[in-house]
């Protein structure tokens, strides 16, 4: 009997990025979305299930007896409960190192729009207050460089270590927050607190776990310079939404560009969504990994972890 593999919200990947199929006799069956409890019926017989945000609780493991491996399309494995896997011997594998250069350009680029005041001075000009003006240009925001302000990196995993190293060639001096500090030329090691209060812009780029979660809350903000930026290109769920939407509104920060949002796609009356049209806050789409460079490499990868595995010799075993 063929293996069989799942796919279960394979439209998380673009279209236009070639999936290739694994090099063993296999059945395929791919679905574009998955609800939580379309997973029984669709992977009751899978002996492999590839999802990046479907989730898989203890319940739906424990109803998937030919269940062998769970390969993640992504870097997070917050939604699998691995614990449950590893009781039953199932290999969960996850994607890595994919997004080294699409997170870290996407992060900069939020600091050099939000630290020079892309969106201020763009409406300045729709508005026609500049037209309207005496003088040949308009000082209305403060402009801030980039090189020389201090950046705190919060998770120094291989995301956050590429930001800093990006960070530094553009001559920002980096520190970040660690439970496992590492050596570095340009970067050192400090405590949260100080992080916080001493940093010009202030980027998250650590897992979301029983440590992380709700890590940046009002406390927090009110820790940092009225003058800093807040950067969250790691899961939505380590930041306080209403904390940090107060946070902008009562100007305790400057500024925030944020990737992730505890809910996705969000609620139309969620926090960040009713600010969103503010100067100086920036939300995309969960999109910062997405190059056609990194999607690439996710797919790739994600193919190889299930060779890997089939092979005998798993690879990224979360």
């Amino acid at each position: 009997m063929d293996t069989k593999i799942v796919f279960l919200d394979q439209a998380t990947i673009r279209r236009d990025i070639e999936i290739r199929r694994p090099a063993f006799p296999h059945e395929w069956v791919s679905f574009d979305m998955s609800l939580a409890g379309q997973v029984g019926e669709r992977c009751r017989d899978a002996d492999i299930i590839i999802t990046n945000k479907v989730p898989l609780n203890r319940g739906m493991i424990e109803g998937l007896p030919r269940l062998k491996m769970v390969a993640v399309a992504a870097t997070g494995v917050d939604r699998i409960d691995t614990e449950a896997c590893l009781e039953r011997g199932i290999v969960v594998c996850n994607i890595r190192n994919y997004a080294l250069t699409a997170v870290p350009e996407h992060v900069i680029a939020l600091i050099l729009i939000l630290r020079r005041q892309i969106f201020q001075y763009r409406q300045e000009v729709l508005s026609g207050h500049w037209q309207a003006g005496d003088g040949f240009c308009l000082f209305d925001e403060p402009i801030y460089d980039v090189r020389g302000a201090l950046l705190g990196i919060i998770g120094y995993g291989t995301l956050g270590q590429a930001t800093a190293s990006l960070a530094h060639k553009l001559g920002m001096q980096v520190q970040y927050y660690s439970p496992s500090p590492k050596d570095s030329d340009f970067s050192r090691p400090v405590e949260l607190d100080v992080l916080l209060q001493t940093s010009d812009v202030v980027s998250c780029h650590c897992p979301l776990n029983r440590q992380t979660a709700g890590l940046i809350d009002g406390s927090a903000f009110d820790r940092m310079k009225p003058s800093a930026i807040f950067i969250n290109t790691a899961r939505g769920a380590i930041v306080d939404e209403q904390a940090l939407v107060e946070a902008l509104v009562g100007n305790k920060i400057a500024g925030a560009g944020i990737d992730v949002l505890a809910q996705e796609p969000p609620a139309v009356d969620s926090p960040l969504m009713q600010i969103a049209d503010r100067t100086d806050v920036i939300l995309t789409p969960h999109i910062a990994w997405a190059s056609q460079q990194a999607m690439q490499l996710l797919a790739n990868q994600l193919i190889d972890n299930i060779e890997a595995f089939m092979q005998g010799n798993p690879q990224n075993v979360v």
